[in-house]
């Protein structure tokens, strides 16, 4: 039997070209939601819906279930026009957390067609060394400089590339692998 992870990346994969990732609203959060539904229907009762408990994560504390539609609401309205903003959208929307679990993967996607749609470039995150990425996301809510510098090196214009989609979904999923990581 397969677990979530194998399930979810294999629904991952399977979005590159499809109607599905077409038809998904682009820097918005319910197109968020469609993303994380899709990877995750069946999976989790929770998927594509909004959380409603507290979480935290490695000491810290993700916004507040109780303002998250709001905040939520804010995050939305962020301009994606420079890979400046784009940045700063991605960085609040790690901050609110808005899933139990699965806001990493959902939202790196989420990233990639924000920066598809607005700047015709995604990240080939093959280039983006694991722990360099979460060191950089840990630091983000207080100075977003070290993520933005670290996506911007990786920034492909090779935006309908399955091979870089296909690499990008493998190394989202190892983000997400524990091994002792310690920051």
């Amino acid at each position: 039997m397969q677990n979530i992870d194998e399930i979810s990346k294999q629904r991952a994969k399977e979005l590159f070209g499809s109607a599905e990732l077409a038809s998904f609203e682009v820097g918005t959060t319910k197109g968020l939601q469609q993303i994380h539904e899709y990877l995750f229907g069946g999976l989790y009762d929770f998927a594509g819906r909004i959380r409603s408990k507290n979480i935290s994560k490695g000491g810290f504390t993700f916004a507040s279930a109780l303002y998250l539609e709001n905040g939520l609401a804010e995050i939305e309205k962020l301009p994606e026009t420079t890979l400046v903003d784009i940045v700063k959208k991605y960085v609040e929307m790690n901050i609110a957390h808005p899933f139990m679990e699965g806001n990493g993967r959902s939202m790196r996607i989420w990233l990639d067609l924000i920066l598809k749609k607005n700047l015709k470039q995604c990240i080939d995150w093959e280039k983006i060394d694991k722990h360099d990425y979460l060191n950089a996301m840990e630091r983000s809510p207080i100075n977003d400089l070290e993520i933005r510098e670290l996506l911007s090196t990786a920034l492909t214009d090779k935006i309908d590339n399955r091979e870089v989609f296909m690499k990008g979904i493998e190394q989202s999923y190892y983000y997400e692998e524990p091994d002792n990581y310690k920051g």
